[in-house]
């Protein structure tokens, strides 16, 4: 499912929103205008709330910029930028951030709390501008008497009767028998595929951790053990690690050889240099004592400078085997640089398929419990036995909403409104003979 905006401007409360918004307002003022008019009368929890209250599912885009004093322009963090999701327990995990909690919060108030971390951690001396902008919404849930229960994308203006709309309306008597099976075969199927997906997913997330500390091996998590599916995809996750940790291997074995070649040809041009010196020495001496000889006319001059030249000569070699022993220095500090990159690029790969794994993990988890709702709801003999009758069902609502931290059910009715998150619950009224 594709991110989501509200309209076409994102009003938030750093430096990125308000040029954006004030760039709009001075070319469609009206449009604008009409946009914020809008916003207020479809969404009136947040008009009453303030700003949105973001909580788990919900999906950021987040940008981050710094402003670089010197140059006086914008560095974009393109390594942070991208779309995060919020964990079930509303935490948002942000690379050199870490977890912070998000539930409860505004995009404003996540995005101050981005830049304010990211400047302590790294001591820089501007604060870095984050812009946290909703690229969806956490879904609503429906179960019970409606044609289609199960997760659908949030709708501003959403209410009870909406929703059902949405589901596919009510479930209809003659429908009902098939349908209830239906729903039971296709709810099972649905919590497998997602219960098979969370299993696969924590032994990803154990391999992966186990990758980053460089250890050769990792433990299955303690709430799976013993699950019959684990082997094979133990198996898979370990041949992973082991090619990962292999191939990283080679490379800084391979830069260590070749910086033991360089450092064996520094120490033989040093030899070399002593070698060449001595024979500078000996050069000197010789032209020293033919210089006395060429003054008195007893030595021809041509010897004395052939003398010169071979000192000079000598020299010069010396000067290329110390070139030489540079050369070769600058290029054990790039294959130094090469290993440090090597484990920085595997380190940043295995982080980012983390947090990939992570909010995979999340969406899964949520869906494996929904589907085993689903079943038991399929499941229980006093639905079906209540809609033996002809006559259209009496039903009631329920919302299922958690706030502060605590779940809790309230009855509702069609023009009840639903916010992201909200479980809604359609049921059968008991018969006068229940």
């Amino acid at each position: 499912m594709g991110p989501k905006r509200i309209g076409n401007v994102h009003l938030t409360k750093n430096l990125f929103g308000l040029s954006l918004a004030c760039s709009l307002v001075s070319r469609t003022p009206a449009r604008v205008a009409g946009f914020l008019l809008a916003a207020s009368l479809a969404m009136p929890q947040l008009a009453a709330a303030g700003d949105y209250q973001l909580g788990p599912l919900d999906k950021l885009n987040i940008r981050v910029a710094e402003w670089q004093t010197v140059d006086g322009t914008f560095r974009d963090w393109s390594a942070i930028n991208g779309e995060y999701s919020i964990g079930p327990g509303g935490t948002l995990s942000v690379p050199f951030v870490g977890d912070m909690q998000a539930a409860g919060k505004t995009t404003a108030e996540v995005a101050s709390a981005i830049g304010l971390a990211l400047q302590r951690k790294l001591a820089l001396p501007d604060k870095p501008e984050a812009s946290v902008e909703m690229a969806q919404f956490r879904p609503f849930y429906i179960s019970g008497e409606v044609q289609n229960p199960g997760q659908f994308p949030f709708v501003p203006d959403l209410t009870v009767l909406k929703a059902i709309s949405i589901a596919g309306g009510i479930r209809r008597n003659a429908d009902y028998g098939p349908q209830l099976g239906k729903d039971l075969v296709t709810a099972k199927g649905s919590y497998d595929i997602y219960d098979d997906q969370r299993i696969r997913l924590l032994v990803k997330r154990a391999r992966i951790d186990a990758d980053l500390a460089g250890k050769t091996s990792f433990e299955v998590p303690k709430e799976i053990e013993g699950d019959p599916r684990l082997p094979p995809i133990v198996a898979d996750e370990m041949a992973i690690l082991v090619s990962d940790q292999k191939s990283l291997k080679l490379k800084l074995d391979a830069l260590d050889d070749l910086k033991g070649v360089l450092q064996a040809e520094i120490e033989s041009l040093q030899k070399k240099i002593t070698n060449q010196q001595k024979q500078v020495d000996l050069a000197e001496k010789q032209a020293e004592s033919i210089g006395p000889l060429a003054q008195k006319g007893l030595v021809a001059n041509a010897r004395l400078l052939s003398s010169q030249q071979s000192v000079t000569d000598l020299q010069g070699k010396i000067l290329d085997y110390e070139t030489a022993i540079l050369t070769a220095k600058q290029s054990i500090s790039k294959a130094e640089q090469d290993a440090i990159d090597a484990r920085n690029s595997l380190n940043s790969t295995l982080t980012a398929n983390r947090q990939q794994a992570e909010a995979d993990l999340n969406e899964a988890t949520l869906k494996a419990g929904m589907q085993k709702g689903l079943i038991a709801q399929a499941s229980d003999p006093a639905t079906a036995a209540s809609m033996t009758g002809d006559q259209e069902p009496a039903l009631l609502y329920s919302l299922v909403r958690v706030a502060n931290g605590k779940t809790s059910e309230v009855e509702a009715k069609e023009d009840t409104p639903v916010l992201p998150g909200d479980v809604i619950k359609v049921k059968l009224a008991p018969t006068a003979s229940q």
